[in-house]
């Protein structure tokens, strides 16, 4: 469940990120991603960041992160984008290294390793995806801990988790929604894992906070994180198909349908679900239909959502 969860989410699901530029995901899945650059000139930001001093590379280098990043959604060439990330990967790692507590970093950090694990199958290694996962939590619970009073969020009883999370303010909401995200990819890449699946009820908090500050942030994808939540489990486990309806279908309507993951995820979290083969088939076929120049800025996400929406659709008379 978790695990979908993740993958909804990250890179082709879960990893579409450019909510610091959306102008308001969400903005889910910053779609802070890696920075897609050509070996040529990372090499150049790397060794220019070797001569500088320590302070002032971090002035150089974060500004060039956010700009890259953006450009990330709108590459449609996978196989380049899982070549490139790990080199951005390390050069985070380094800048965070130098500078801890860079809030800025942090994001991006999360941001970067939420997605590129949930990339991993589809780079072909599925085995990184857990090592790369604990990464994504790391850096956002680190973020977390930059607001004052969700410090050490993992060890914070839920009940004071929640009365802490009262006190952010909108201005914070990419914080609250990116650290979550990293969060859950952790919990995905666990495996069922009993102490990873207890926290789940946190990262639920954390969304649900998300929706009282800003609901439509990253296309509405506190929405689409809850329908998963919600409607990947059978009733007489905890599920709630009817909750898991209204977030998909609010997720949708704030995302303007533009933000394919939200129906693929529709359709496998809640249409096979609840056994709907026609709401399943029509939600398939509606992101198949989708015409990625409609929406530039999210190509690398819906490229991925197609992909898993061919697979599901020919999967159909397996589920029905």
């Amino acid at each position: 469940m978790v695990y979908s969860a993740r993958e909804a989410l990250g890179a082709g699901y879960a990893g579409y990120m450019d909510n610091q530029d959306r102008g308001g995901m969400r903005k889910l899945i910053g779609q802070g991603c890696f920075l897609f650059v050509r070996h040529g000139r990372l090499a150049v930001v790397l060794f220019a960041a070797a001569l500088l001093s320590q302070g002032c590379a971090s002035l150089v280098i974060t500004p060039m992160v956010g700009p890259v990043v953006k450009n990330l959604n709108r590459q449609a060439d996978l196989e380049l984008v899982c070549d490139g990330a790990p080199s951005y990967l390390l050069l985070l790692d380094s800048l965070l290294a130098s500078d801890p507590d860079n809030a800025r970093l942090l994001l991006h950090g999360a941001q970067a390793y939420t997605a590129y694990a949930s990339l991993m199958p589809e780079c072909g290694r599925p085995e990184r995806a857990p090592v790369l996962g604990e990464r994504a939590k790391e850096y956002g619970l680190r973020l977390l801990g930059t607001h004052k009073g969700l410090a050490d969020a993992s060890q914070v009883p839920l009940a004071g988790f929640g009365e802490a999370l009262q006190s952010v303010d909108s201005g914070e909401v990419e914080k609250l929604f990116w650290s979550g995200y990293g969060w859950a990819t952790w919990i995905g890449s666990s495996k069922g894992a009993p102490a990873a699946v207890a926290d789940l009820p946190k990262v639920e908090q954390l969304m649900l906070r998300v929706l009282v500050l800003d609901e439509g942030f990253y296309h509405g994808g506190a929405h689409l994180f809850l329908g998963i939540y919600h409607g990947s489990r059978p009733v007489m486990l905890g599920g709630k198909p009817e909750v898991s309806r209204d977030h998909f279908e609010k997720a949708l309507a704030l995302g303007e349908r533009r933000f394919l993951p939200a129906l693929v995820a529709y359709a496998e979290y809640y249409g096979r679900q609840t056994f709907d083969r026609e709401l399943y088939v029509r939600l398939l076929e509606e992101a198949l239909a989708f015409d990625l120049a409609l929406a530039p800025d999210l190509t690398l996400p819906n490229v991925l959502a197609k992909r898993r929406a061919r697979k599901l659709l020919d999967q159909v008379d397996e589920f029905f």
